[in-house]
């Protein structure tokens, strides 16, 4: 399979940005909806643990309910899909032997080959220090995802605008959340630009690669 060329990829990346206004009429189709939600659960993340669930939101009712929770910010009623991202709040020798299970499932191996693994996890997840500041750990794994989320969107022409501006309690509460082991940390509205939204033809603003990059 032929990667693809790093001028596709830079122009991709320079036609996404943090769209302001969707255009409520146009709707991700359900073939590139599946390769989004494959793409997210391809995201790496620390051990391959997947400390997350995505919850995605396209009943118009709900996303009604939610919108007041997000700063009032019309995107999230006015877009074709919205991803919840959500973390695990603990980690416990449960979920290890849940990852440990699932790893030996998928690549044949048995349980008992992978009791080193499992033990530097528990080490450092379950017994450690790490445990102390466990849901803060799983909750910046979310940004790996939505990371990874925000550009293969771009790459299927596909718009979306990372949430911060919400509510987590508010959407825990709306979403059925609360008790669940899961809290909400972010959120990503996706669709298709409205032909009216200013910033689509806006200069992107970055500073200079010298100013950002160190070379050593």
């Amino acid at each position: 399979m032929s990667p693809i060329s790093g001028e596709s990829l830079l122009q991709q990346l320079n036609w996404r940005y943090a769209t302001k206004k969707f255009d409520p009429t146009k709707k991700i189709s359900a073939p590139d909806w599946a390769v989004l939600e494959e793409a997210l659960i391809l995201t790496a993340s620390s051990y391959g643990l997947q400390p997350w669930k995505f919850v995605v939101v396209t009943d118009p009712a709900l996303k009604t309910k939610l919108r007041p929770a997000s700063w009032n910010q019309s995107q999230v009623e006015d877009c074709s899909h919205l991803v919840v991202f959500t973390a695990k709040q603990d980690i416990t020798e449960a979920d290890l032997d849940r990852f440990i299970a699932r790893t030996a499932e998928v690549r044949g191996t048995s349980v008992e080959s992978l009791a080193g693994y499992k033990g530097y996890m528990l080490g450092d997840l379950v017994n450690g220090a790490r445990h102390a500041v466990i849901g803060e750990w799983a909750a910046r794994q979310t940004y790996i995802a939505m990371g990874n989320l925000l550009t293969s969107a771009a790459l299927l022409g596909i718009d979306a605008c990372p949430f911060e501006g919400i509510e987590p309690a508010k959407y825990d509460e709306i979403l059925d959340l609360t008790g669940s082991g899961y809290a909400t940390v972010a959120a990503c509205p996706l669709g298709y630009r409205a032909a009216d939204d200013k910033y689509a033809t806006a200069p992107k603003v970055r500073f200079a690669a010298k100013d950002i990059i160190d070379h050593r």
